[in-house]
């Protein structure tokens, strides 16, 4: 099967379809293609540069998926990937792809017991990673997982334990020994490909299971939020980490399926690493989350004569204020493409040139996605009237099923939709206007209110850096908006002038009662705001003084 993003029209989901195979072999056997076009690029803190060509990439994967299954793994087993951002990563998950197997990226900075209940949750039979990261495992007393082999990518002879399980090997050995031939297994394309953990009510994450026609799923938004180049190879930049689903996706899967170049970064980095990396590996897309659109703004002096090759640029992961998007296109030129997606269907609502961007709007439904806006009976709404965004089950991206939360996942399904628990509305021009998670609307005196209507104003406030819109319980069934405010640096703190300015902009019930100066923001580790704990910061006044109240 061979992929022409420009000569697509409808996705058509075949019996069998394996992604390890889509992106590391058909690609460069298209006509337009050649086997030594670069695939992969990884930047190691500006000092060490690997790259693997799209012939290589297939060959070294084919390497992993011998090696697996010389250490018993068979199809369906679960293999689990904590790794940083290195050449092993793409290697890794799709040689698990290739034999079959489940692959279960996880983040660096999980803890040793956040670790183990992945491994224990997943079923992961083998463990790859760092031996760093393999001691945070080893020295817990009594782990619960049950892995049997640990595969450690280091230069060093790993060190073994005295326990029989599980076994150590070393990457390069095993690479060293395993041939470069392999014939991938025949998976349907509904077969389960990948296991993904996103944040769970219950305290515990929980485990997304997607399907390996979910790449094909991934089609519309590489049509209309993207905008890849038909007479070049675009090479995408992208800032964060490949076990995001996220990156995993717009930063690996979705441009090698299409024949285009990776590029992404491990090492330390501050607001200037993002343009060097630009200019230095000429990438054409850039793609990032809005806090490091702004630091660039705000911290350097870099405008578009410093990165000539950059020509789109795109985010996700939090919201894009009207300030930031208006200051980058100012600077560089060129617009933001702002979109909207989650962990069990990727990005399903995008903005895209082929429409006037509406800032503050989350665009429209890719097409390709059946997206509804429906109510509480599962019934359309109309123009300007909030309902939840819906999914078709029927679309190729949509997830299989919550990992062993067969429950969880009938509740998440009614009639013939996947229901996100997001709401919006759309306007009458047909865009989207994102309001947030039910938990995340702020209900006060009676009206509902999107906190980020209330934060895309107060960003545009001079003296802002960034703000978050939350409640306040005040009393037995009496809320207020407050909003917690980052100054600029140097920047002192005018309350009145603050009050003044977001009345003049926003309906008086919108308004926040009060403020809260802040340092920071707790995050998780893909910058996304923890609400709930700043809200429980507020509520308990645990930050010892750096939360002030004006």
């Amino acid at each position: 099967m061979r992929f022409d993003l420009h000569k697509l029209s409808d996705i058509n989901v075949p019996e069998f379809f394996n992604i390890a195979v889509a992106c590391t072999e058909n690609t460069y056997k298209t006509d337009k293609h050649h086997p030594d076009q670069i695939a992969v690029i990884v930047d190691n803190n500006g000092k060490d540069v690997q790259q693997l060509s799209y012939s290589e990439l297939a060959k070294h994967s084919n390497q992993v998926a011998n090696a697996l299954q010389n250490l018993g793994c068979l199809q369906g087993d679960r293999v689990m990937l904590c790794l940083p951002n290195c050449m092993e990563f793409p290697l890794a998950f799709f040689g698990a792809l290739k034999l079959g197997a489940i692959a279960v990226p996880s983040s660096m900075l999980l803890s040793g017991d956040e670790l183990d209940y992945l491994a224990k949750d997943s079923g992961a039979k083998i463990l790859v990673t760092t031996p760093d990261h393999w001691a945070k495992l080893e020295k817990l007393s009594s782990p619960s997982h049950h892995l049997s082999s640990v595969i450690l990518v280091t230069d060093k002879k790993p060190s073994f334990s005295q326990s029989a399980q599980p076994e150590l090997y070393n990457w390069q050995t095993l690479m060293d020994t395993a041939s470069g031939e392999f014939e991938a297994c025949k998976t349907k394309a509904n077969d389960p490909a990948y296991l993904v953990y996103t944040s769970g009510t219950t305290g515990y994450p929980k485990g997304v299971l997607h399907a390996h026609r979910a790449l094909l799923g991934r089609i519309p938004a590489a049509r209309r939020w993207f905008d890849y180049a038909e007479n070049q190879v675009d090479r995408i930049l992208h800032s964060g980490k490949f076990n995001w689903t996220y990156v995993l996706g717009t930063a690996l899967m979705d441009p090698l399926l299409l024949g285009k170049t990776v590029v992404v970064y491990e090492g330390n980095a501050d607001a200037e690493t993002w343009p060097k990396l630009i200019a230095k590996h000429q990438c054409s897309i850039f793609i990032g989350v809005p806090t490091l659109y702004r630091q660039i703004i705000q911290k350097t002096e870099i405008t578009k004569q410093d990165v000539p090759s950059l020509r789109y640029c795109m985010c996700a992961g939090e919201h894009l204020s009207d300030e930031l998007y208006s200051a980058w296109k100012e600077r560089f030129g060129l617009t933001i493409y702002e979109a909207i997606g989650m962990s069990e269907c990727s990005y399903y609502l995008s903005q895209h040139p082929t429409h006037l961007v509406k800032p503050g709007s989350a665009g429209f439904p890719q097409p390709g996605h059946s997206i509804s806006l429906l109510n509480e009976h599962l019934e359309p709404v109309a123009d300007n009237e909030e309902g939840m965004l819906c999914i078709a089950l029927d679309d190729p991206g949509l997830f299989l099923g919550y990992w062993h939360l067969d429950e969880t996942t009938e509740a998440s399904r009614k009639g013939n939709f996947f229901l996100t628990g997001d709401y919006a509305y759309r306007d009458s021009d047909g865009y989207i206007w994102f309001l947030g998670r039910k938990d995340d609307l702020i209900n006060s005196f009676g009206y509902r209110i999107s906190p980020h209507e209330i934060e895309r104003v107060i960003k545009t406030y001079s003296a802002i850096a960034d703000c978050v819109a939350l409640e306040e319980c005040i009393g037995k069934d009496k809320n207020i908006v407050v909003a917690c405010i980052i100054l600029h640096q140097g920047m002192s703190f005018n309350e009145q002038a603050l009050t003044d300015y977001v009345h003049e902009h926003l309906a008086k019930y919108k308004a926040p009662k009060k403020f809260y100066l802040m340092d920071s923001f707790p995050r998780t580790a893909n910058g996304k705001v923890l609400r709930k704990e700043l809200r429980n910061n507020i509520h308990n006044k645990t930050t010892s003084g750096k939360i002030g109240s004006h």
